[in-house]
């Protein structure tokens, strides 16, 4: 039961994202207007130690007043290669560089709605560079035991549906 999307109109725009109104035909011919948000991809990064520690921000969300552990994570600029995107996030708001980025997952978090891809990945290897020089993104930057991920998610300390199933694959892949 495939729904097609006829023609779209732009009814905003900004240098993050579009909003535009579909015509979507349905599998019974029907027809439905339906509003999709249009979004730059997102890349996201962080590094798992030796002692299985990973690299995590506390940060508050001001748009659903939420506070809660992250990995690095912004837009992709245009034309700026998805990992190099992840890398340079990472650096900036954490002040550690990636070593060698290897590709964790890639999540669409509401296809329902937006077409937002957010791709994911970590390395077993960083070099402290500095402060990080986007401080205002988090109020502190830890490295917190892969062990306990599934209870802070559990504990809804980690409520982006992006980053805990990141930090699910990490326990996965490095602990089983």
């Amino acid at each position: 039961m495939q729904w097609t999307n006829l023609s779209e109109q732009n009814v905003y725009q900004n240098p993050w994202f579009r909003v535009n109104l579909a015509d979507v035909e349905l599998p019974d011919g029907s027809h439905l207007d339906h509003f999709v948000i249009r979004l730059r991809p997102v890349a996201a990064a962080t590094v798992v130690n030796e002692a299985n520690e990973v690299l995590l921000l506390w940060r508050h969300r001001f748009i659903t007043d939420s506070w809660g552990w992250e990995l690095a994570a912004g837009v992709v600029e245009d034309g700026e290669d998805i990992a190099a995107a992840a890398a340079r996030e990472m650096e900036e708001e954490t002040g550690w560089r990636p070593g060698e980025l290897r590709p964790l997952l890639t999540v669409e978090p509401s296809n329902g709605l937006t077409d937002a891809r957010h791709h994911l990945y970590w390395s077993d290897e960083a070099h402290w560079t500095g402060q990080p020089q986007d401080p205002f993104e988090s109020s502190r930057r830890e490295w917190i035991p892969l062990k306990v991920v599934p209870d802070m998610i559990a504990r809804g300390e980690v409520p982006a549906a992006n980053m805990a199933a990141a930090l699910l694959m990490l326990h996965h892949l490095r602990l089983g």
